[in-house]
């Protein structure tokens, strides 16, 4: 029996262990490091063992470390969860010899699957369909193909080629990514199947030599080869269902499989799939399954571990069930992961989190609360939002909403795009693949319609407004901006996350009612003003009637940031100081981190002529390679951090002159 478990991971996952080990009585230890101090899945563990150091590499990443961490806390087994040493063949290995019980497959198993080229060729032989692949590339002469990391997952290290002349430099680059992921840069190189879909079998195995497949789950929505949609059922035919299931079980038999599991497969649109990798471990979008099943995936985990029997019975899956990763990322910005304190994160009418539902509704696994601080050292999820529904379009239409109506403050997050992906009629009609977004720029539209921006801003400037008033020392009864003579209006001046600049301006009479107002800003078009009333503003919430329909808008202050959330969408704005103090200017054509992080390559020198989209250099954070491109045909004039070189947001990188300074 298991009575004290130590998670070799953080956030989500590893409350969501936890969540299992409460329900069944197992104690339970968290390993963190620096940055995760104050991280909820440390406050949540029975106990705690700090990991000196702030990257993987020196915590996550480091097996003498967590096996030492598992000696002084007592633990008595360990589960990896997924990622970091999750599918680690050295570390299973090093687990079962400390006397620890190791909950995933046996260290052979996981070394013969986390080698993606030998696992290819084991399983081929027990019938399962494959790719053709290559190791050498001058043995490539088909394009497209996917440069692919033969050890770990997640879309670390994997890149399209579409042409030779690409091959070189997208090998090399998989390679950095894989290695800072996994510490593995090995790499190989399959066929690219265009218009494929992800679909992948939940499998799992006990001790006592049974294999089963617990349903199947469509991946195919993805953002640079990372999965951002997972539903379960896959929409998929009988026999198509069938065959799938036959070929993950074969797997699974072909090396004795034991614990979860999941075989992952390329569909192409003729039906016809091929094997891509088993992933030895639980994995991110297991919550699904669990929903269609009502199955307890961790606690079936801890079963086989103990050596017992998968249950006899196994309940077949029922209705549909979405999820989707909402990511602290800019998806507009080419995925660029954002920063900060998050402000306020909740996701209304959440039935559960981390467990399972009893009718239709919503689960919430998230690894942040409000006042978490997100940080550049690890993968940019925040949560995970799951909707089960009897039919799939009711588990879409439950899910989009309450994305929607969700309050994300102060970090950028994809949920925008994520509810453009849910009420798309591709994704009703299920017309998607892996290449859905590049096909569908529509769904990097913002969900506020830029012309609703100017209403938005102006219940921002009314709560304020009220906010200063209800707390102002002296004169908080008389209505705000009140004058006996009319003068200029009152006005407030707001900065948006794109750095536009708009500036409200209204008039309140001597009984607080609008009587007029405007807006102006660099991009606003020419549009008609709608007739706006205010019915109630107080210094969280501003009520307005907007051409004869009332709207409610919700509005949270931090400092100068105002958030506000309405029934068009949500903006983040900042308040600009009547009377700003002047700042230190950059030279012109300078291009500035974006996010703090590591140069890890240099492209050009001082003095090189540039085009425009030509690559500088390369910055690495949240353990993904971030392209620094020129802006414009130019000249380099300056590179101020050498490859190595840590930044901060905001920092120089590089100064490009239209003109050649010589």
């Amino acid at each position: 029996m298991i009575n004290r478990l130590l998670v070799a991971n953080r956030g989500e996952i590893a409350r969501r262990v936890f969540a299992t080990c409460r329900a069944v009585g197992v104690q339970t230890v968290a390993v963190h490091s620096d940055a995760d101090a104050d991280a909820p899945f440390v406050a949540e563990a029975d106990q705690a063992v700090r990991l000196p150091g702030r990257t993987p590499a020196e915590t996550y990443l480091r097996v003498d470390l967590i096996l030492e961490a598992a000696r002084r806390s007592g633990a008595d087994a360990v589960h990896p969860g997924y990622g970091f040493l999750a599918e680690n063949a050295e570390f299973a290995a090093a687990v079962t010899d400390a006397g620890l019980t190791w909950v995933g497959p046996p260290a052979k198993v996981i070394a013969a699957m986390g080698d993606k080229l030998a696992a290819k060729a084991l399983l081929a032989e027990a019938g399962v369909p494959m790719l053709p692949s290559w190791t050498d590339t001058d043995g490539i002469t088909d394009f497209p193909v996917l440069v692919k990391a033969s050890a770990g997952g997640g879309g670390r290290g994997m890149r399209i080629v579409r042409t030779a002349d690409e091959l070189a430099e997208a090998v090399a680059s998989a390679r950095r990514e894989a290695a800072a992921a996994f510490g593995d840069g090995t790499v190989f190189i399959e066929r690219y199947v265009e218009r494929g879909r992800h679909v992948e079998v939940q499998i799992f195995g006990d001790a006592h030599g049974r294999v089963v497949a617990l349903g199947d789950r469509e991946c195919s929505i993805q953002r640079r080869h990372q999965k951002i949609v997972e539903e379960a059922p896959a929409v998929v035919s009988d026999r198509v269902r069938t065959a799938l299931h036959e070929a993950a079980v074969a797997a699974g038999r072909a090396v004795d499989y034991l614990g979860a599991g999941t075989v992952e497969f390329l569909l192409a649109p003729g039906g016809e799939f091929f094997f891509l990798e088993m992933n030895t471990r639980l994995q991110v979008e297991h919550p699904v399954t669990e929903l269609c099943t009502g199955l307890d995936l961790v606690g079936l985990q801890l079963l086989v571990a103990e050596g017992e029997p998968l249950p006899a019975a196994l309940p077949a899956s029922t209705g549909h069930a979405i999820e989707v990763r909402l990511c602290a990322e800019d998806a507009a910005a080419g995925w660029r992961p954002a920063t900060g304190t998050l402000h306020r994160f909740s996701v209304g009418d959440v039935a559960t989190e981390f467990g399972g539902l009893a009718g239709p509704g919503l689960r919430l696994d998230s690894g942040v609360l409000a006042g978490s601080v997100v940080g550049v050292h690890y993968d940019s999820m925040l949560a995970k939002v799951v909707a089960w529904g009897r039919t799939r379009a009711e588990a879409t239409r439950l899910l989009a909403s309450a994305l929607a109506r969700a309050e994300l403050h102060g970090v950028t997050t994809n949920r925008d795009l994520l509810v453009r992906v849910l009420r798309s009629p591709a994704f009703a009609a299920v017309e998607i693949d892996t290449g859905f977004l590049d096909r569908h720029p529509e769904v990097f539209t913002p969900l506020l319609p830029a012309d609703r921006l100017p209403v938005t801003a102006l219940a921002a400037a009314l709560a304020t407004a009220a906010q200063r008033r209800a707390t102002a020392p002296v004169l908080s009864g008389l209505p705000s901006g009140w004058r006996n003579v009319p003068a200029v209006p009152q006005t407030t001046r707001f900065v948006g996350l794109d750095g536009d600049e708009i500036e409200i301006r209204y008039r309140l009479d001597r009984v607080g009612r609008l009587t007029d107002w405007s807006s102006t800003s660099a991009t606003e078009e020419s549009t008609e003003r709608p007739t706006v009333a205010l019915v109630e503003a107080t210094a969280d919430r501003a009520v307005l009637d907007v051409d004869g329909v009332r709207r409610a808008y919700r509005v949270h202050r931090v400092g100068a940031d105002v958030f506000v959330d309405g029934p068009d969408g949500a903006a983040s704005l900042a308040e600009l100081p009547r009377l700003p103090l002047p700042t230190a200017a950059v030279a012109a054509g300078s291009l500035l981190a974006p996010l703090p992080g590591v140069v890890t390559r240099v492209h050009v020198k001082v003095g090189q002529r540039v085009a425009a989209g030509d690559p500088l250099l390369t910055l690495e954070a949240m353990k993904l390679e971030h392209p620094v491109l020129a802006p414009i045909d130019g000249v380099v004039a300056e590179l101020p951090v050498p490859t190595g070189g840590q930044v901060q947001t905001g920092a120089v990188l590089a100064v490009v002159d239209e003109k050649d300074p010589r």
